[in-house]
């Protein structure tokens, strides 16, 4: 749904179905944002952003977003510690 929407707005976009797909798109070319589901196969949300965070540069800081049903102020709190941007629950 989001990723649709997202088009509709005239963005490009590109579906990961899990963790480890994400990381090689990103690796692929620029995006300007990332937005990450935490429950996501084979590398969760959490394990995700950490590894776009290590492998970023100094001078680079693309935005990422988790995506999440976990409503709870700890789960911000979670996602935050793991390098997110923000956090939306769904």
């Amino acid at each position: 749904v989001a990723a649709r929407l997202l088009e509709r707005l005239g963005m490009e976009v590109d579906v990961a179905g899990d963790g480890r797909q994400a990381l090689e798109l990103f690796a692929q070319r620029r995006h300007d944002l990332v937005l990450l589901d935490c429950q996501m196969p084979v590398l969760d949300g959490y394990q995700t952003a950490a590894a776009l965070r290590a492998g970023e540069s100094r001078n680079e800081h693309v935005p990422i977003v988790a995506l999440t049903a976990n409503a709870m102020a700890e789960d911000r709190a979670r996602c935050l510690s793991a390098g997110m941007d923000d956090y939306l629950a769904k």
